[in-house]
Parts: C-alpha cells; sequence; structure tokens
C-alpha cells in the first residue's frame, strides 16, 4: 500500500477491521495475547495470558518442578542457555541484582576492586550492595558513555598498581546493550582489545548481558563471538523471554559448581522457582529471528508514518531495541489513551520534550505495519 491510500484511511472507526485480532477494544472481553506494546522488552503478558501460558507448560507429561531451585524445568533450562552461550555451565538465579553480585563477588576473591561503567545498572541501581554486602569497591568508568575504552582501563590499572597499599583491580563488569544510554551497544572492537588486556594482568571479565540477545542483529556478532570475551555472563529471562522474573548466570564448570551455597545465603534459593521462569524455554529459541522480523516490520511502520508530518523519529547512536517518535502539535497521553482502545500500547511521553522511547519487541508482530499505522494515525487524530 503506498502512503497516499494508506493516510486516506485515518478514522478510528476503520481501523478495527484492519488491525484484526490485535485491535479489539481493552476490555473484559478483548481475546488474550493481542496488544502490541512499544515500551517492553518482551510481550508483556498479563496475568491471564501469563496464567494461560503456564498452565499449558506445567501441564506437559515431560515438565517437572524444581525443588529449591534445583533439578527439574530449572536444571533443563541452565543446561539450554549453557550451551547457548558458550559455557560449560549455569545457574538460575531469582534475579539479576543477585547474578551479577554473585558473578562479581566470586570472580574478584580478595581483589576486590571493579572496574564497571558510570552508567552501568551495577553501578547506579544497586544500592551499594557491593559494597555493602561483599566489601567490592566499584571504579566508574565512561561518564556518559556506553563504551569501556582500553585507555580508560589501563590507566585505573596503572593507578591502582601504583598506589602506596596494595589494591589491584579483579573485576571488570561491562554492560551491553546498556539501559541508562537508550539500549545503545558497547563496541565490539573496544571490548575485544579490553579483554585481551585484562587477560594478560590476570584481571576477571564479566557480561552483565541482561539484553544479550538483541546484540547480534546490530552488532553482526554472534552470541558465543560476544561472551568468549567474559568469563561469566547474566542473562534476564524476563525482558527478552518473557518469565515472570529470574536470571541465569553462566560460566565454567568449576565457577558455577556450589555456587547455589551462596544463592541460598543471599536469599536466593527459592523453594519452587518454576512458575517464574517455565515460560522462558518455550520463547528462548525463535528469539533471535522474532526480533529481527519485528525490527523490519517495524521500519516498515516508520515509513509508513512519515507520510504523515507530524510524525518523526530518532535514532539511537549504536543503539539496538530503541528509537524514539515524537507527534507534532498531538496530546501524547490523549493519543496514547486512543490507542490503548484499540490495543496498540504506547510508552509515556518525556515530561519535557513529549517524545516516546519507544521499544521493539516481538509482540509488534501480533499486527502488521499497515494497521498499526492506521492506529497511530488515527489516534493522533482525535
Amino acid at each position: 500500500m503506498d502512503r497516499r491510500h494508506f493516510l486516506a484511511a485515518t478514522g478510528l472507526a476503520a481501523v478495527s477491521p484492519a488491525l484484526g485480532h490485535a485491535a479489539a477494544a481493552a476490555s473484559a472481553e478483548a481475546p488474550l495475547f493481542s496488544s502490541v506494546n512499544f515500551y517492553s522488552d518482551g510481550v508483556d503478558y498479563t496475568p491471564a495470558e501469563y496464567a494461560t501460558r503456564l498452565h499449558a507448560v506445567a501441564t506437559r507429561e515431560d515438565f517437572a518442578a524444581d525443588y529449591y531451585s534445583l533439578g527439574g524445568a530449572v536444571e533443563s533450562l541452565e543446561k539450554k542457555f549453557a550451551a547457548l552461550l558458550g559455557k560449560e555451565a549455569a545457574m538460575f538465579v531469582p534475579t539479576g541484582t543477585l547474578a551479577n553480585h554473585l558473578a562479581i563477588r566470586k570472580l574478584a576473591g580478595t581483589d576486590q576492586r571493579v572496574l564497571v561503567q558510570a552508567e552501568s545498572h551495577y553501578f547506579n541501581d544497586s544500592g551499594d550492595g557491593a559494597q555493602a554486602l561483599s566489601g567490592l569497591t566499584l571504579v566508574p568508568m565512561g561518564l556518559g558513555q556506553a563504551d569501556v575504552t582500553l585507555d580508560e582501563v589501563k590507566a585505573w590499572v596503572e593507578r591502582t598498581a601504583g598506589g602506596r597499599v596494595k589494591t589491584p583491580v579483579g573485576v571488570i563488569s561491562i554492560e551491553s546493550p546498556v539501559r541508562r544510554r537508550d539500549h545503545a551497544m558497547a563496541d565490539f572492537g573496544e571490548m575485544q582489545r579490553v579483554s585481551a588486556y585484562a587477560r594478560e594482568q590476570g584481571i576477571r571479565l564479566h557480561l552483565y548481558g541482561a539484553r544479550l540477545f538483541n546484540l547480534p542483529l546490530h552488532s553482526g556478532k554472534s552470541l558465543t563471538d560476544i561472551t568468549a570475551l567474559f568469563d561469566t555472563v547474566y542473562v534476564s529471562l524476563w525482558k527478552h523471554f518473557n518469565g515472570a522474573s529470574g536470571a541465569i548466570l553462566a560460566g565454567d564448570a568449576a565457577f558455577i559448581e556450589g555456587l547455589f551455597h551462596q544463592r541460598r545465603l543471599f536469599g536466593g534459593a527459592l523453594p519452587y522457582a518454576w512458575p517464574q521462569m517455565a515460560l522462558v524455554a518455550g520463547h528462548v529459541d525463535g528469539y533471535q529471528d522474532e526480533y529481527a522480523r519485528a525490527w523490519r516490520d517495524t521500519e516498515a511502520l516508520m515509513a509508513l508514518l512519515a507520510g504523515d508530518g507530524r510524525f518523526t523519529f530518532t535514532r539511537v547512536p549504536q543503539g539496538t531495541s530503541r528509537y524514539f517518535m515524537a507527534v507534532k502539535g498531538v496530546d501524547a497521553v490523549a493519543m496514547a489513551g486512543r490507542a490503548r482502545a484499540h490495543g496498540v500500547l504506547l510508552p509515556a511521553p518525556h515530561p519535557v520534550t513529549g517524545a516516546l522511547a519507544m521499544q521493539v519487541n516481538p509482540s509488534v508482530l501480533r499486527s502488521t505495519p499497515e494497521a498499526l499505522a492506521r492506529v497511530l494515525v488515527a489516534a493522533a487524530s482525535g
């Protein structure tokens, strides 16, 4: 459909037939698994949707519960992720915060100075837990940047070596993509250089890869190309893969062996973890293909909306799953309310600029670019 004919159909009355099942009104009668969201890393199941999927998985003959996060479906998922990430072993952890803490704590050992990005989640959003709980000293690098550069790493390592009290750097932790930089990815070449230098110096490396599975599409590097640079890697189970919560921590067998005792020490041994992660296995294998197709549909959507002079788009440098949409002369809050009534869920606008931080995820595939564009144009028109 060309943009001239597309833009002629802007009334909300014309939207629902075009959108199909994803355009149903947001009501108690709306079908499950129908909404398209532009704010989440995943499809963002409602409680009813999650319960429906959970029942289907849990009643399979081959499904087995864990006990205190050991065995059963948990163990199967750990083995699956270890293979995908190119590591010998993996462990389920109930939160990403705890997964990163356990990894860096063990990697550091007695070398308790840790280099981290100033923009990283671990430095900003863990309440100084590294210091309070494990005596680690976090050294922030690259203020305002997604990248960790070899020059800055060397400067800190050499400065530490020259101190009057020996306090060697034990770990370098790198987050990619970086949430606080709008999901921009760290430069792969720079990570390679940092990794090679760290190994020469005997410094261990941890990858904060909550959204790791988005990187291959944008970087041209495979998952194992990236994870091979690091001793340990964390991946979120709820962001991409629609678990209720949970994380995977992967590394070599000697690192993971017995680590469940530390998980329990910090209160992370759920008596039954299976309800949190049972849906994950069904989303992992197809995720990278679905994410690539979601981006193709998003590109088509942006091209259609470009024909309406009110819509403009901004890309994120070194970006992955986020772009920004602005709608000129439109109350973004009111627009979002009208779109929601037709099954399209938008993020809250920026309080100053009014721009919408749009996320690309597989829920986009529940509709078509043409149908989604009709909803957004009609919602902008009132």
